[in-house]
């Protein structure tokens, strides 16, 4: 069976009334989704509008413009920077005449490919089902519009009916399924709290190097490869920092700007190791041109998840791209903070007597 690769059109629109990160920055990213999707992006497309159109998002012009763009390269797929309505997504298929994904949608796909244990695949099935409940109404609309008839209308609407059930009965079911997972994670944290290590969690931006410092501190043996999300699982492993003093790192999923509230929800099970942790490692990657934006990205996903006021060290990663050094205001504003290269084992002396100053840590005695 031949493979057909599908080929993008990327669209972002920036709304004036809204504190958004610019679009040449939010396109990029997009970009490094859709690649990590596995789609080819042949065009982009950016608007700025005072509020979206209600029937289609972008206004006609744009989407005119939209549209000549799909005829040109062959398009058959679209990508939104932003969250469609159902309706909206709708209406764009119908008049494009080709697939339309939003950025959640696109997200939660990529979730799902790269989900490799039984609680991380539950977790997203969860997301996916609670994205699809609300779109449902336009799958059987085709049934009308090809032939017409009341009829043929009734029997689109029973179907979507009994599709809401299932999908609504297969969610009650994953809920339940993720509690137990929840209170099998809960039993297997108090079993490691028995062991007197302060536990701490690897936070950070999606890509920033998160596995490869936990890799590189304690052979975890994690799969590291340069793209978003390529892993999805916690991994805690014990990391001796000398001087009888030691700590459990917990490797947490990368965080995004515009992470998707389904997934935050869907994952609260696996980011309770970032709520039961006694403080945070936060990996930036200091090469990065909107490093502060991805840091105010993870900031937002800490605030949701109540762990802010948590102590946290900064630790500005892949300093080997900026000649081995981090601009001292920056570890200033961030202090405690540090500069590291994880795939290089600079900074790394640094980081560990940040640990040990830390007073979990130093309170240690064997």
């Amino acid at each position: 069976m031949s493979f057909k690769l599908e080929k993008a059109i990327l669209v972002n629109i920036e709304f004036s009334s809204q504190n958004q990160v610019p679009s040449e920055e939010s396109l990029e990213e997009l970009e490094r989704l859709t690649d990590t999707y596995g789609a080819q992006v042949l065009a982009k497309l950016s608007q700025k509008r005072p509020r979206p159109d209600l029937r289609y998002f972008i206004g006609p012009g744009k989407l005119e413009e939209l549209k000549a763009l799909k005829a040109a390269h062959n398009a058959n797929l679209v990508i939104f920077d932003n969250e469609l309505l159902p309706s909206q997504n709708r209406n764009l298929e119908e008049y494009l005449e080709l697939r339309v994904m939003d950025r959640t949608a696109l997200i939660l796909d990529i979730f799902g490919k790269h989900a490799k244990s039984r609680e991380g695949k539950v977790q997203v099935e969860l997301a996916q089902l609670e994205y699809e409940l609300p779109r449902l109404a336009g799958k059987w609309t085709h049934l009308h519009r090809q032939r017409g008839g009341i009829g043929l209308r009734e029997v689109g609407e029973k179907q979507i009916e009994l599709d809401k059930r299932m999908i609504r009965r297969k969610i009650s079911l994953l809920k339940k399924d993720i509690e137990k997972l929840k209170r099998d994670r809960h039993f297997r944290r108090e079993k490691r709290k028995k062991s007197h290590f302060p536990l701490v969690a690897i936070v950070g931006y999606t890509n920033s190097g998160k596995s490869t410092l936990l890799n590189l501190l304690t052979n975890a043996g994690i799969l590291t490869k340069d793209k978003l999300f390529a892993t999805l699982d916690p991994t805690t492993r014990k990391l001796n920092l000398g001087m009888g003093k030691a700590v459990l790192l917990t490797d947490t999923v990368g965080f995004i700007q515009k992470l998707p509230h389904q997934l935050v929800a869907a994952f609260a099970a696996t980011l309770e190791e970032v709520t039961e942790a006694d403080f945070l490692l936060h990996v930036v990657d200091a090469s990065h041109p909107y490093f502060e934006d991805q840091i105010d990205a993870v900031y937002n996903v800490l605030e949701e998840l109540k762990c802010i006021k948590k102590p946290i060290i900064t630790v500005f990663n892949k300093i080997d791209k900026l000649g081995g050094n981090i601009n001292k205001e920056i570890l200033k504003k961030y202090k405690p903070a540090v500069g590291i290269s994880a795939l290089k084992n600079e900074g790394i002396t640094d980081l560990v007597q940040q640990l040990l100053q830390q007073p979990l840590v130093a309170s240690l005695t064997y």
